[in-house]
């Protein structure tokens, strides 16, 4: 995706770029081709496809809701940063958390977080449920990309969504996941409130975003221990 479209395609999806950010992102890719030679961060790694398959696919959580109007977001399984930091950087009123399982990519994150002088953005190298204990009902939007199946990001995630706020993951595909999933979304009192489909530009690759509401507290045995997860899925 070359510069111009991109700015284009954020446009149309409700996100005007200032010079600033523009210069973030071309820092932050800098930043990504320069540290993926010594941490495998991404298997992309071409400019026009960098930010039309990280950058832009990112900024599409936007479509399903407004983060203008949202003031906390926690990004589980975060990798180099997609969604999380390149959402920081388009929505810079954003208290955004990054959580990792692997200590190299938190590493990478805090260089680019430093390097391009972000503030309430937050990085945590944990395991999702590990994670999930200790920050119960903080955030008013949670989130997930490519990290695991539906029903396992369920458990994982909505226990951090306050009451009233959202889970939306971004899936290339979600029609059978949806189907198995509908126990656990039961168990952990989330309802369904808008579905979004679409194709990311150019490559016509198919997109999906859930948003999932939270009703009420989730009960503290959730997240279980991820053996227990893998042992006996919520259904």
């Amino acid at each position: 995706m070359k510069i111009d479209n991109f700015v284009k395609q954020l446009e149309e999806i409700g996100i005007p770029l200032s010079d600033h950010q523009l210069r973030q992102l071309e820092q932050y890719y800098e930043l990504l081709i320069e540290y993926n030679k010594v941490m495998n961060l991404t298997g992309i790694t071409e400019k026009e496809a960098v930010y039309l398959k990280h950058f832009y696919d990112s900024a599409t959580l936007n479509q399903i809701i407004n983060l203008q109007d949202q003031q906390s977001l926690c990004d589980i399984g975060t990798g180099a940063g997609f969604p999380g930091l390149v959402l920081k950087i388009l929505f810079p009123h954003l208290q955004v958390t990054l959580v990792d399982s692997l200590n190299k990519r938190i590493q990478f994150l805090n260089i680019v977080i430093h390097k391009l002088g972000l503030e309430k953005i937050d990085t945590y190298h944990a395991r999702a449920e590990e994670f999930a204990h200790h920050h119960r009902e903080e955030y008013d939007v949670v989130t997930a990309r490519a990290v695991a199946n539906l029903t396992t990001l369920l458990e994982y995630c909505v226990p951090l969504v306050k009451v009233g706020k959202y889970f939306i993951p971004m899936k290339a595909n979600i029609n059978d996941e949806l189907i198995i999933a509908e126990g656990a979304m039961k168990k952990l009192a989330v309802t369904i409130v808008r579905e979004i489909n679409f194709e990311l530009p150019i490559e016509q690759s198919h997109r999906c975003l859930l948003m999932f509401c939270k009703q009420v507290k989730t009960d503290r045995r959730y997240p279980r221990k991820f053996s227990e997860m893998k042992k006996k899925p919520l259904n």
